[in-house]
């Protein structure tokens, strides 16, 4: 049996997808996940999606569909989180891309049907954003999902539409989505998460890392992203559901727009008109500022000062985990410090790690 899963927004939708995948189909057979390669510009400081262009040693699939081998390079000054995943998971990573808009999308999803004949397709998104209108003010990234949608309804072959962990990645509020979601179809454990525990170790995904914690049973309160967003960890947290993809079509303003769309310009165009910003404006005029930012120096000591200081204001907030994308960040190191920075907080206090989550103990 062949499964093909779409990893809606690509980052740690992938990584959730093959946690999907050994949860629901067993790891007979893995699935192809067909997913961007688009990581946050702590992997990767190049803003927006990389396409085929972008890479070396990828492998032919189809005609427009290549797959990213474990022996796969981005070109510099690209990187992409894409061959690791492929080294240490047994799923095979197929590489959206969207630089032909959303009908060039369709086109791989047809010769992707054509030449798998596949049981079954899913499209994941963690968090649920892609069940927005378009317009809401905490929308942050609806570009990715919206073109993933558009393509899957307009392939002529069904697709089921997942959610898991509603509200996990910051977007839309759990409590928004519960009527445009349907049944449960799965509720991840502290095993489902084994396949994937050691990409966690090093995934900058701060969804799917929410998504493993609440698996494993974490509660609270998880702050998140540069701007400090607070996430509720609940037991809603690990549970996927199925939503109606007729109906997230017809409600998300930004997929029905792109559907003739044939370049990612085109895409970006509507985003701005219909959302009030691309997230690809974002990333640029974010990664121009981090370009002229000095690069800092992980001084042990001065980080231990800088946690002190971050969990104290922290705990008054009522926040109970935090990622280290977020310390990260708030401590003004750069993307490439990040593995370091972790190496060094377990070392210090192994006690407050609550993989994949760093977690802020009630007292000082």
């Amino acid at each position: 049996m062949t499964r093909l899963i779409v990893a809606a927004g690509g980052g740690g939708d992938a990584v959730a997808a093959a946690m999907l995948n050994a949860a629901l189909y067993g790891d007979e057979a893995p699935a192809v996940v067909l997913t961007y390669a688009w990581d946050r510009l702590l992997i990767d400081p190049v803003p927006g999606p990389r396409g085929p262009a972008n890479f070396t040693g990828l492998r032919p699939l189809t005609r427009s569909v290549q797959t990213v081998p474990a022996d796969a390079t981005p070109i510099a000054p690209a990187g992409s989180t894409l061959p690791r995943l492929a080294a240490e998971l047994p799923q095979t990573f197929a590489l959206i891309d969207p630089h032909h808009g959303a009908e060039g999308m369709v086109r791989q999803l047809e010769e992707l049907v054509q030449h798998l004949e596949p049981d079954s397709i899913d499209l994941l998104d963690v968090g649920g954003d892609i069940l927005a209108q378009g317009d809401e003010p905490t929308l942050r990234s609806p570009l990715a999902d919206a073109l993933t949608l558009a393509a899957c309804c307009e392939l002529n072959f069904p697709v089921r539409l997942l959610v898991a962990g509603p509200g996990l990645d910051g977007e839309l509020p759990a409590d928004s989505l519960r009527d445009r979601m349907g049944p449960v179809v799965l509720t991840f454990t502290a095993e489902h998460v084994t396949p994937v525990s050691s990409v966690l170790e090093w995934h900058p995904s701060e969804a799917t890392a929410m998504l493993a914690a609440t698996a494993r049973g974490a509660r609270g309160l998880c702050e998140v992203r540069d701007a400090g967003l607070p996430v509720p960890l609940t037991d809603e947290g690990p549970v996927v559901y199925e939503a109606d993809l007729d109906e997230a079509l017809t409600r998300n303003q930004l997929a029905r727009a792109i559907l003739a769309t044939e370049n990612l310009h085109q895409v970006e165009q509507h985003s701005r008109d219909i959302c009030g910003f691309s997230e690809i404006d974002y990333e640029r005029n974010k990664a121009s500022w981090l370009g002229s930012q000095p690069t800092q120096k992980l001084d042990p000591e001065a980080v231990v000062h800088q946690l002190d200081e971050f969990e104290a204001d922290a705990r008054r907030r009522g926040i109970t985990h935090t990622t280290f994308r977020r310390l990260t960040e708030a401590f003004g190191l750069s993307g490439n410090q990040r593995q370091d920075l972790r190496a060094l907080l377990l070392s210090r206090r192994p006690e407050q790690y609550q993989a994949p989550l760093w977690h802020i103990p009630s007292d000082a």
